[in-house]
């Protein structure tokens, strides 16, 4: 029997398409503070593979975990989800 794993799955606001067929993705997620309970934001950006060449800046894309495609690039773009 062999156990299949999901890969992850982020959403995320391109903040950079000036590289070929790589766009810059910006992921926030809030969390708790561990002292002081207060909710606070932090951001990650990836790079993401991107064969669609009309994916601009701003727009919500989906991304998922990919094997290595270069030095930096881990990340594929799933779908566009606003247009």
């Amino acid at each position: 029997m062999e156990i299949v794993q999901s890969r992850k799955v982020r959403e995320g606001v391109v903040v950079s398409n000036k590289m070929q067929k790589t766009v810059t993705v910006k992921v926030e997620r809030t969390m708790r503070h561990p002292t002081f309970g207060k909710v606070v934001t932090r951001a990650k950006k990836y790079y993401a593979h991107n064969e669609n060449p009309d994916v601009q800046v701003g727009q919500r894309v989906r991304i998922e975990e990919t094997r290595p495609l270069s030095k930096m690039k881990r990340w594929r773009v799933v779908e566009v989800l606003n247009a």
